[in-house]
């Protein structure tokens, strides 16, 4: 009987040991799946959507003078170029795509053309410009107010096309007055806006949004000879933009 006591002890110290062992192999699947429920969380609470559409806008561009509408145009005389205009409507389509980080920031990117027509000759101010664009919201219920900005670049396209008088022979005139031109001219931006997105279900949301453009440089940067940083952006003004976006809208 004594003889058996030292193989029993030993069978109990190796069951102690192999019982710990068995429990925690058992408890490895629910600590793994803990881990993973706990990295999907933090990771839904970063990203939280997403969303992309178009939109369409109109405004009203102005500039102190006809000479920053048209720039290096060789326009003539004073007298003529009293004539021209310096302030107009535009309208324009352009579109955005976003992500949507902590429920409250949009990070993208976005593109608009925009024209202004001028003396119903075929004259205008086109621009076309985009940049990455971000912007700080809110929810309430199924309104989104947000305020951000776009930072980049563009280019404006200057074409005057003069007034056509039936009485003139052209081929005969003299006069930079009846010369047609077209100029183009870059620039950098940044676009301040605040807006309103209003949800019409989780992936899909109307929006209305105001902005004003802004050239950014020192002043005294030239870019082509004559031309100031804030020619670049002249005409300029505010807009007006109302479209609709698509996507993941809402945090589930």
């Amino acid at each position: 009987m004594m003889r058996k006591q030292p193989f029993i002890l030993a069978l109990i110290l190796l069951l102690s040991c192999c019982l710990p062992a068995v429990g925690q192999e058992a408890e490895k699947p629910e600590q793994s799946e803990k881990k993973e429920n706990k990295e999907k969380k933090s990771a839904s609470h970063i990203f939280t959507g997403f969303s992309g559409g178009m939109m369409l806008h109109g405004g009203y561009l102005f500039s102190q003078s006809p000479d920053q509408v048209f720039s290096n145009t060789g326009l003539g005389s004073l007298d003529y170029v009293k004539g021209l205009p310096r302030d107009g409507f535009c309208y324009g389509l352009g579109g955005a795509l976003r992500c949507h980080l902590i429920n409250h920031i949009h990070l993208g990117a976005e593109g608009f053309v925009s024209t202004m027509p001028l003396m119903k000759t075929g004259s205008n101010v086109r621009t076309g410009w985009g940049g990455v664009c971000c912007d700080f919201y809110t929810n309430w219920g199924k309104v989104r107010p947000l305020v951000g900005m776009t930072i980049g670049g563009g280019a404006m396209r200057r074409l005057f096309v003069p007034q056509q008088d039936p009485g003139v022979d052209y081929a005969l005139t003299d006069s930079t007055n009846y010369n047609a031109s077209f100029v183009k001219t870059p620039f950098f931006f940044m676009d301040p806006y605040v807006g309103l997105e209003i949800g019409i279900s989780n992936h899909m949301a109307v929006i209305v949004r105001i902005d004003y453009m802004l050239p950014f440089g020192t002043t005294s940067s030239r870019l082509t000879d004559n031309v100031k940083w804030s020619n670049f952006m002249t005409p300029s003004g505010p807009r007006l933009y109302v479209g609709v976006m698509f996507g993941r809208l809402k945090r589930d």
